[in-house]
């Protein structure tokens, strides 16, 4: 799962290092449109997050028939949802740029980019939810080997597409999201050829492929909160990249930088994460709730190691990451200092991270919610916006909200933990 992590890592860095050799303009673009995109894959990561509960819990109760059927249930609901955000999302793509306080240049320069990602989201959906099933059955390598598969061929793509090679013409920063959606769309093509060809414990039939409204409905009660746990967490992302909107374009671009390099990282460290949720389901399915417990707090402890040492070095070498990027003077010092902010509220976070993935896999989507309701929205966005409008903290008020309520999700994630109560969550 580690692994898998790294490879959309990956991913997110290899395009962000195109596109920095682009405009400042192509990479404020791309920060934009994520910040309003993750909020639509909040909904995939909302299903998978109830697609991997209930396949780990049946596989726990050696019960892969029903395992299959709930993960047919997932597939077709993806689909449906996907196809109408679609719609609406290309056509208003210009728009939402603007919304978001895009200057005319950078939305002239990111208007396909934005298109062409809200156009193919089917993608991305299906690929966390198809790895969410696969990581609920345990079958983690094969997670894994689609988004290497899919990071391989975007890696490939990105510099053809973007800087134009023989007879494929020069796109820019459409170019960047084409490649995605190719390397992305290979990666789910090889996941449904692993479930339809019988290649894993889960294997989807004509018999499960079919709407139940039984299990659809269990599915979809888990993946609701699940959604909304994800959509308060986006939601609150695309308000901090509003505020820093108002600083300009330079400002964009550092916060953009600042978050991928950090998201190299913390990826890897959902992979331990996900390790949790899959253990927690899979244990409580097989009524070993202690077990369960401790390889959550195991799973913390890896964590908090993994990200200390994260920590120190984005610290110590803040510089130099960003400057690896871009080398405008301005733009470093933006982007130094919010990296440099972001490290120190690492350790914290390793903590909310995991333990909410716990909650997750136990089928307990609630909590999480709650815990990013009360932390993003009554903590993080108000504190943010004061520092910022009336303390005049520009956009370092923006990094300090951050932190500050990474800190608190991860005390009060440990505090609801320890009650207790998320091993009796029925699923």
């Amino acid at each position: 799962m580690i692994l898998e992590m790294m490879m959309e890592a990956l991913f997110a860095l290899v395009d962000i290092y195109y596109l920095s050799k682009v405009s400042e303009d192509a990479v404020a673009a791309v920060g934009i449109t994520e910040s309003v995109v993750t909020l639509i894959y909040a909904l995939g990561i909302g299903i998978a997050s109830g697609a991997t509960a209930m396949v780990a819990r049946r596989i726990g109760e050696k019960n892969p028939e029903e395992a299959s059927v709930a993960a047919s249930q997932a597939i077709i609901v993806t689909v449906i949802f996907s196809f109408i955000i679609a719609v609406p999302g290309f056509i208003f793509g210009e728009q939402i740029l603007i919304l978001m306080g895009g200057e005319p240049e950078m939305v002239a320069e990111g208007l396909w980019y934005t298109k062409i990602m809200m156009a193919t989201n089917v993608v991305i959906m299906l690929l966390f939810v198809l790895n969410g099933i696969f990581r609920g059955a345990g079958d983690a390598k094969i997670a894994m080997y689609s988004l290497a598969l899919s990071s391989v061929i975007n890696i490939v793509l990105d510099p053809i597409f973007i800087f134009g090679f023989g007879p494929i013409p020069e796109m820019g920063v459409k170019g960047a999201a084409v490649a995605t959606s190719i390397g992305r769309g290979i990666g789910v093509a090889f996941q449904l050829y692993i479930l339809f060809n019988s290649k894993s414990q889960i294997k989807i039939t004509r018999a499960t492929f079919k709407w139940i409204p039984e299990v659809m409905g269990r599915l979809i009660k888990i993946a609701s909160g699940g959604t909304m746990q994800y959509v308060i967490g986006s939601a609150s992302w695309i308000v901090m990249v509003r505020i820093i909107a108002d600083f300009g374009t330079e400002a964009v671009a550092a916060y953009t930088y600042a978050v991928r390099i950090i998201i190299f990282t913390i990826l890897p460290a959902w992979g331990l994460a996900n390790a949790a949720s899959t253990l927690v389901g899979q244990n409580l399915g097989a009524e070993k709730p202690d077990r369960a417990e401790k390889s959550v707090w195991m799973t913390c402890a890896l964590n908090v190691g993994f990200l200390l040492i994260v920590s120190v070095v984005f610290f110590i070498f803040a510089e130099e990451f960003i400057g690896f990027f871009d080398s405008t003077p301005t733009i470093v010092a933006e982007g130094t200092k919010g990296l440099k902010i972001f490290s120190i509220g690492y350790v914290a976070y390793a903590f909310g991270m995991v333990i909410s993935s716990a909650f997750n896999g136990a089928g307990d989507t609630f909590t999480p919610t709650l815990m990013n309701f009360i932390c993003f929205w009554i903590i993080q966005i108000p504190l943010a916006y004061y520092l910022v409008y009336n303390f005049e903290f520009q956009t370092t008020g923006v990094y300090i909200a951050i932190v500050l309520a990474e800190v608190i999700m991860g005390t009060l994630a440990i505090i609801l933990f320890k009650r207790g109560t998320w091993k009796k969550t029925k699923v």
